[in-house]
């Protein structure tokens, strides 16, 4: 018997429990190199940011991306949706109008298994 499909597979559950406990160990990552966290895992209608931080007067949107395999990464970086991240973005910079003057760029963090955190600074461009 198949499983509801109202209820996420287990395979499923582990995969986010998985991702929430990247974007934590990302996002302290970051904060050791001095980023402020402003969110985690921001939704919106047009998708998720992972993790919104700021640096000095920079807005810093990243996408977290584990892997099981250290020589995967750069698969991961193919599989950044670079135009969902941008508009949900677009989304949080119009709820956020004070911070809209502030400069902004989107990083990639890539985890794997027994690894330092690898960080992609300005990994893509809005453009």
């Amino acid at each position: 018997m198949q499983p509801s499909p109202s209820r996420p597979s287990n395979k499923r559950q582990v995969a986010e429990r998985d991702g929430q406990r990247g974007e934590a160990l990302a996002a302290l990552f970051l904060q050791l190199k001095f980023y402020r966290l402003r969110d985690r895992r921001y939704k919106t209608p047009v998708g998720e940011i992972d993790l919104v931080l700021e640096r000095g007067s920079t807005l810093v949107f990243a996408e977290v991306k584990m892997r099981s395999k250290w020589e995967r990464a750069d698969e991961a970086l193919e599989a950044v949706n670079v135009s969902r991240i941008v508009r949900a973005a677009e989304y949080w910079l119009a709820r956020h109008p004070e911070d809209r003057e502030k400069s902004c760029r989107f990083d990639v963090i890539f985890l794997a298994p027994g690894r330092w955190p690898r960080h992609l600074i300005n990994a893509f461009d809005a453009g």
